[in-house]
């Protein structure tokens, strides 16, 4: 992983997108990337981050240092240039949030079988208020089924940047994003937890979450 350009090590429109997304977080919403150190520099994990805003798989993305895969909606694959880019930057369709959606499932698994780096928002929808909310299974299915790291993830600011029902984002908002240690296996999954076991692994993932605390300079 280049430490001085990143982008290089990406696909190319990834990468081409990634810098401009990049560019565009450090003027339009400034603010502190910690825990970097955090990230592995190799293999598969999922990142499980907090969910305030339709900015957060954007900025969360802008501040990776390795190509990520996210899910969408599978009604954005229109004709034209949203399909064709969706595709270029390996974006996984999925119907409703994707816990239900076998085709997606099976997409992630393998994703992370090729050591790809998966962006989930454990608690499902974003949130009303800007609070964290409860998490749903769905994390914590694809997290014991392939035992990989989970890097906890929080953003702080977004919601004040455009919250749940905002039509514009406000520009100049400071959004910052914390990057917790990775989580082993043994840390969220209960095997003997039974039928509970996704939901088990998903409240430690975000309890793990609600542990980071803002930079010295972020939006509480």
């Amino acid at each position: 992983m280049s430490a001085t350009l990143p982008q290089a090590e990406m696909s190319p429109v990834y990468g081409i997108s990634h810098y401009l997304a990049a560019s565009v977080y450090g003027v339009a919403f400034p603010g502190t990337v910690a825990g970097l150190e955090n990230l592995p520099r190799s293999g598969g994990f999922l990142l499980a981050a907090n969910h305030a805003s339709h900015l957060d798989p954007f900025i969360v993305g802008s501040v990776m240092p390795r190509q990520v895969t996210f899910f969408a909606r599978r009604t954005l694959w229109t004709p034209g240039f949203a399909s064709w880019w969706l595709n270029a930057v390996g974006v996984i369709p999925v119907d409703r949030d994707g816990g239900s959606d076998v085709g997606a499932i099976k997409r992630v698994l393998q994703a992370l079988k090729e050591e790809k780096v998966i962006i989930m928002f454990p608690e499902g929808t974003r949130s009303r208020d800007g609070q964290l909310q409860d998490a749903k299974p769905g994390v914590g299915l694809f997290a014991c089924r392939t035992q990989v790291p989970v890097v906890p993830a929080r953003i702080f600011g977004s919601f004040e940047a455009l919250g749940k029902g905002g039509k514009l984002p406000r520009f100049g908002t400071e959004v910052s994003v914390v990057y917790g240690k990775p989580m082993a296996a043994a840390d969220y999954d209960d095997p003997a937890a039974g039928k509970e076991r996704y939901q088990v692994a998903s409240n430690r993932i975000m309890a793990a979450i609600a542990r980071l605390e803002p930079p010295p300079t972020a939006i509480v």
